[in-house]
């Protein structure tokens, strides 16, 4: 489809006039011909036009998302979400977009709630969280009305284990639309398309990624265990490789190091993370993080290089200042 008839798809999609078999019947058919970067662009252009104003846009301009896709299987600790707390403590806003997980045991939201934080707040209190904290999260259903009319279709589509464009819709639709954003997708083929979708929204830097932990499996994120692929868009557009982990100062690990659990589980690595205890967290993992958050703090524009920012989230831990910045969210939210 052209761009223009993208967008007009996505609109009818949110139409309650038509009907959910109708909306199946073309995802579906979408999905079997394969989406391309354009569609993908369109959908996406649609639907952050339709999402709720946060009205943070001078945030958005210096702020940054770390998310994936998600539908990787693979089991991770929440990596994503911790690099996000990283940024944020060493001094960038981060605008975090999403919803709770269906697959995993242990999803951001699940992990975020288990800090204190809270999903549902009021609009003004995203302006007062990045003012505060540096962070603040959007929680999808609260942000994109349309989509209750576009539920039931995915719903349906999901219990088929029929993926759809939906699938890899999430990470692009933030509604604070920060200018630069990290972001794993499920498959490297969409590698390219993505970063070039993301491209033509006019984000200003980033990169897409993508790991193959084990021959054969599929990680949407960065690690330290078997093969990385990178795409950057926008002033990194250049960036287009398998990521050499020694060029980032990493050594290699088992990707059983970087499997989480339950939400108490994980809270209780995140904790020894951050407190350096060390006890808890396997170094492959520790080191999957300082990698994860070097390519966030390079896709902001932060550092030079992703060996520099994988030094400056080490030092940010060293200091101390992740373990203050988890004690301030509690703190923050109790006094709301």
């Amino acid at each position: 489809m052209s761009r223009a008839e993208a967008e007009a798809s996505a609109q009818l999609l949110g139409s309650e006039s038509i009907s959910d078999k109708q909306k199946c019947a073309f995802l579906k058919a979408l999905a079997d011909k394969g989406e391309t970067a354009e569609e993908v662009s369109g959908f996406a252009s649609v639907f952050r036009s339709l999402a709720i104003d946060p009205m943070v846009s001078d945030f958005a301009e210096r702020g940054v998302d770390v998310c994936g896709t998600g539908g990787d299987g693979f089991g991770t600790f929440n990596i994503s979400t911790t690099v996000s707390f990283l940024l944020a403590a060493s001094g960038v806003p981060v605008l975090k977009h999403g919803n709770r997980s269906i697959t995993s045991n242990c999803g951001s939201a699940d992990l975020m709630e288990a800090l204190g934080i809270r999903l549902e707040v009021e609009l003004p209190v995203h302006r007062k969280a990045l003012e505060a904290l540096n962070f603040t999260f959007f929680f999808a259903p609260a942000f994109h009305p349309v989509f209750k009319a576009i539920m039931p279709a995915r719903k349906a589509l999901a219990a088929q284990g029929q993926k759809t464009i939906f699938n890899l819709l999430g990470p692009m639709i933030n509604p604070a639309r920060p200018k630069s954003q990290l972001m794993g997708v499920f498959s490297k083929d969409w590698l390219s398309p993505i970063a070039d979708a993301l491209q033509a929204l006019n984000l200003r830097s980033g990169m897409i990624v993508h790991g193959e932990p084990l021959p054969g499996s599929r990680l949407d994120e960065l690690s330290c265990a078997g093969v990385n692929y990178i795409q950057g868009f926008g002033s990194l557009s250049e960036e287009s490789e398998v990521l050499d982990l020694a060029s980032a100062g990493l050594a290699s690990c088992e990707a059983s190091e970087l499997k989480g659990g339950s939400v108490s589980d994980n809270l209780a690595l995140l904790k020894d993370f951050a407190e350096q205890k060390n006890h808890l967290m396997p170094q492959g993992l520790r080191d999957s993080i300082y990698l994860n958050a070097g390519a966030a703090l390079y896709s902001a524009q932060q550092v030079n290089s992703i060996k520099e920012g994988v030094q400056r989230a080490r030092e940010t831990v060293q200091s101390g200042a992740l373990e203050q910045w988890l004690e301030a969210i509690h703190a923050f939210y109790k006094d709301l």
